[in-house]
């Protein structure tokens, strides 16, 4: 062995020991003690609130969708849902399904995704345009477990222009309600 790996070695020992030494001397100078009563006391617990009242029901889309703007669907899906979701026709999943071709199509329908337990439940139900509508403004209170980590979209127009966007990602789009 060399002279420099025993001065390295006598370095980490001799760091070692002051850190374990150091640790000793203070648990003697300082002593922890156990109060005999809570050092704050807390008053009656208040009652609490009543549990929040359901959600309101969302307005029907479809009489919403017969003026939505696709164009301006492909601007919210790029912005909201791109960085997960793709588009095109045969293309790849990423976080999320690829969505082309998902109206009308059944829930977890992509094959090879590896969907959440909630979405697999519903496989047998297909995406029509309430079912859309739900999930794009709540996926969490639409399908509990599911692991689509997006709040939700507020707005019924957005909603709408989403949806017409989704519609127009087929070779035979769905008719409208």
């Amino acid at each position: 062995m060399s002279l420099e790996f025993n001065k390295g070695f006598a370095a980490v020992l001799t760091a070692g020991i002051v850190f374990m030494g150091a640790g000793v001397v203070g648990s003697q100078l300082v002593k922890p003690h156990r109060l005999h009563e809570p050092a704050i006391t807390l008053g009656a617990v208040a009652p609490t609130a009543a549990p929040a009242a359901a959600p309101a029901a969302l307005e029907p889309i479809g009489p919403v969708l017969a003026a939505a703007n696709a164009d301006n669907g492909r601007a919210i899906a790029g912005r909201v849902c791109g960085s997960c979701h793709t588009f095109n026709e045969g293309g790849r999943s990423g976080v999320g399904p690829n969505l082309y071709g998902i109206v009308g199509a059944n829930h977890a329908h992509v094959a090879g995704f590896n969907y959440s337990a909630g979405m697999k439940a519903k496989s047998d139900q297909p995406w029509d345009y309430e079912a859309l509508n739900t999930f794009i403004a709540g996926p969490a209170r639409a399908i509990p477990g599911t692991r689509m980590a997006y709040a939700g979209m507020n707005s019924t127009a957005q909603r709408a222009d989403l949806i017409a966007f989704l519609r127009s990602l087929s070779a035979n789009p769905a008719p409208l309600p």
